[in-house]
C-alpha cells in the first residue's frame, strides 16, 4: 500500500496563525506581526477619536457656563436687571482746598551786620559805657583785666590830648566813651569816638594825630600824662573810631620790649572791636526775623 507523499495522515493541519512545522511548534512570525500592527492602528484611532470628543464636550460645557454667567438668565436668577446692578464708584472730584503756591521771587540775602553800625539812622541800640564795656572784669584767653573808671562825654576834644581833639571836632564827633583796664602794673584806657556816618569816621581815623587822654580813678593812679612815653593805637569799624593809650601806673616810659603793655593794649582793643561788631550782629539778626508788613 502506498501512502503517497503526504504520509498516512494527509497534509499538515492549518491553524489560525498559518501552518506549523511537522511537529506543530513554530508560529508564522510574519502573520503574527501583521495582526499585531492592525490591532495597534485600531486602538490608536479609537483613542484619538475619544480625545476629540472629550475636548469638544469640555468646550461646550465652558461656553454654556460663560453664557449663563453673562446672559439674562444670570441676572434673572439674582432677581435683578443689568440696569439695577450697582454702578462703579465715581472718581473723587478735585479737592476744594487750595493747592500750595510757591513764590518765584529770589529770597532776600541776610542783612549785613556792618550796615547797622555804619550810620546812626540804622544803629538804634542803646549806646554808652555800660553797653560797650559791661561787667567789672574783662577776660581774653587766660588773661583777666579789672575795669577801672568809665566816662562818656559829648565834648570829644576834652577826652583827647594834642591835635586829636580838633580833628574829632572837625569831623563832627558826637561823643567819646572811655574805660580803663588794669592788670598788674599796666593800665590801658580805650576811647570810642562816635560819628554819624562811616565816611566821617574813616576821615577822622586817617587824619588822627595826638592821642587819647588816659582815664584814672576807681583805684587807678594817673598814668600816661606829663610827657610819659606810652603806647597808642587807632582803628575804626563802621561809624566808630577807637583809640587806646597804655603804659605803667608807676609812670615808667614804655619801650618795645615791654610785652605786657602791648598785650594789654591789644586785648582791650580787640574786645572793643568785638563789642562794636556785636551791635551790628544783634540788629541784623532782629531785622532778619522781624515779620514782614
Amino acid at each position: 500500500m502506498s501512502f503517497g507523499q503526504g504520509g498516512p495522515y494527509g497534509p499538515p493541519p492549518q491553524g489560525p496563525y498559518g501552518s506549523r512545522d511537522p511537529q506543530g511548534q513554530t508560529p508564522d512570525w510574519a502573520a503574527l506581526a501583521d495582526a499585531s500592527a492592525q490591532r495597534a492602528r485600531r486602538r490608536r484611532w479609537t483613542l484619538i477619536g475619544g480625545g476629540v470628543l472629550a475636548t469638544a464636550a469640555v468646550a461646550a460645557i465652558v461656553a454654556t457656563a460663560v453664557v449663563s454667567a453673562n446672559g439674562d438668565g444670570g441676572d434673572r436668577a439674582n432677581g435683578k436687571n443689568t440696569s439695577e446692578l450697582p454702578a462703579a464708584p465715581d472718581l473723587p472730584s478735585e479737592s476744594a482746598e487750595p493747592e500750595p503756591s510757591f513764590s518765584d521771587a529770589e529770597p532776600l540775602p541776610p542783612p549785613d551786620p556792618k550796615d547797622f553800625i555804619s550810620t546812626e539812622d540804622k544803629d538804634k541800640l542803646p549806646l554808652g559805657a555800660d553797653t560797650l564795656f559791661p561787667g567789672a572784669k574783662l577776660t581774653m584767653g587766660d588773661r583777666e583785666y579789672t575795669k577801672g573808671a568809665t566816662n562818656s562825654t559829648t565834648n570829644c576834644a576834652g577826652a583827647t590830648q594834642g591835635d586829636l581833639g580838633s580833628i574829632l571836632a572837625a569831623n563832627t564827633c558826637d561823643q567819646v566813651i572811655r574805660a580803663t583796664y588794669t592788670r598788674g602794673g599796666t593800665a590801658v584806657t580805650v576811647g570810642v569816638a562816635v560819628f554819624s556816618t562811616e565816611t566821617q569816621a574813616l576821615k577822622a581815623k586817617k587824619e588822627a594825630r595826638g592821642g587819647l587822654a588816659s582815664l584814672s580813678g576807681s583805684g587807678v593812679a594817673t598814668f600816661c600824662r606829663g610827657g610819659t612815653i606810652c603806647r597808642k593805637t587807632t582803628n575804626s569799624y563802621g561809624r566808630y573810631v577807637y583809640f587806646t593809650v597804655g603804659g605803667f601806673t608807676n609812670g615808667k616810659d614804655v619801650v618795645k620790649s615791654d610785652k605786657d603793655v602791648y598785650t594789654t593794649g591789644d586785648d582791650v582793643a580787640e574786645f572793643t572791636f568785638l563789642q562794636i561788631r556785636r551791635r551790628g550782629e544783634t540788629q541784623a539778626s532782629a531785622a532778619a526775623t522781624a515779620p514782614v508788613d
